[in-house]
């Protein structure tokens, strides 16, 4: 078996992993996407020896009859599982050490996310220093939108007139 630290770092490669892609995931269970994200990321899946459609069978066959993910436990048999057939000349114990030395301390990788470019004309349309008329209204000096009080005339019933700079001093005169 691995060291402590590495299984705790494995722990952690799981933990982000599992909550990779979903806001209300816990990190306790992981689901078949995830998995499949875990092992093309870690390099588990190399095309020849193990395939996506391995990967998906040891899922399918760790995990509980009507569960739809796995927990920790079941992770770690399911590298078992994969690790023989990844490394072929290694000894099983072998083959388990350097599967879990491909998943510890990874995270998932974020490919094909697209980043805001701000050239040209991007930049000049999105410069709300320019902003003329009533949109000009909407945004403050820094640039940062206002929100509803930028897009809505908001009613003042405080009872003062707008400006009046004793607004809201009359109960503290009447209770002297």
């Amino acid at each position: 078996m691995a060291g402590s630290e590495e299984m705790a770092s494995l722990e952690e490669s799981f933990r982000k992993f599992a909550i990779y892609g979903d806001t209300k995931a816990t990190g306790q269970e992981m689901n078949g996407k995830n998995w499949a994200k875990l092992c093309k990321d870690c390099k588990v899946t190399d095309g020849k020896s193990v395939t996506s459609t391995d990967v998906d069978i040891v899922f399918s066959k760790v995990k509980g009859k009507t569960a739809r993910v796995i927990n920790y436990e079941e992770f770690k048999k399911a590298l078992e599982e994969l690790a023989p057939k990844r490394f072929k000349d290694k000894s099983k114990e072998e083959a388990y050490e350097a599967i879990c030395q491909l998943v510890a301390g990874k995270e998932p990788i974020n490919v094909g996310v697209t980043k805001a470019k701000t050239v040209g004309a991007v930049e000049r349309l999105t410069d709300t220093s320019k902003y003329t008329g009533s949109h000009k209204e909407r945004f403050d000096e820094s640039g940062k939108g206002k929100g509803k009080s930028g897009r809505e005339n908001i009613v003042d019933t405080s009872g003062y007139v707008s400006a009046y700079k004793n607004a809201g001093t009359y109960d503290a005169k009447v209770k002297k």
